[in-house]
């Protein structure tokens, strides 16, 4: 499990921001940041399937022949195989870039937690998507990512009662601690 770095517990909910390793988070359901095809071929998708088995794979690639391609307002959804998570909400964040990234990203972010809560959810963890390989700056994608959990709490009816943010390296952590701050203030 990762260590918890900070915590804010509202209401009905906490919101905490966490360092480890997504993998093996023992939350409901974990975040992938996945690409449009479920093609988990690197970063944090292919530590996903590593640890959790070929099945999530598997079911990806069920999931795209089913339904199409994942939107960044729709993200997919498959078990968590060998993880200690149930499952594992596949979201397509945005290639910086590409244009409309904040909005896009709200989209993912909204969309994993309306997932979770369709699946009657109690818990999630996402990483700091598409702040890897798709290029997201880490600052901003750190706001977008904490305003969105706020406003979707605020909006929905929800089950989730913990969103984590689990962040690997040192250097995450700081920016998304320097966002925090900002965000409670």
């Amino acid at each position: 499990m990762s260590k918890i770095i900070l915590e804010k517990d509202f209401e009905r909910y906490k919101v905490q921001l966490a360092q480890g390793d997504l993998t093996l988070e023992p939350t409901d359901a974990i975040v992938n940041a996945a690409n449009e095809y479920l093609e988990h071929g690197g970063g944090v998708a292919f530590a996903i399937v590593q640890r959790g088995g070929d099945i999530i794979q598997e079911e990806s690639t069920a999931w795209v022949k089913e339904h199409g391609l994942v939107l960044h307002s729709r993200p997919a959804w498959t078990s968590g195989g060998n993880l200690p998570a149930k499952y594992v909400i596949h979201a397509v964040g945005p290639v910086w870039g590409a244009g409309d990234e904040d909005a896009k990203l709200h989209d993912c972010v909204y969309g994993s937690l309306l997932v979770a809560d369709e699946l009657n959810l109690t818990s999630i963890a996402l990483p700091a998507i598409s702040t890897g390989i798709f290029g997201f700056p880490k600052d901003r994608a750190a706001r977008v990512m904490l305003n969105t959990i706020r406003e979707y709490f605020k909006k929905e009816k929800s089950r989730l009662k913990i969103a984590r943010i689990t962040l690997f390296d040192d250097a995450s952590v700081e920016v998304f601690k320097t966002a925090w701050k900002e965000w409670m203030a």
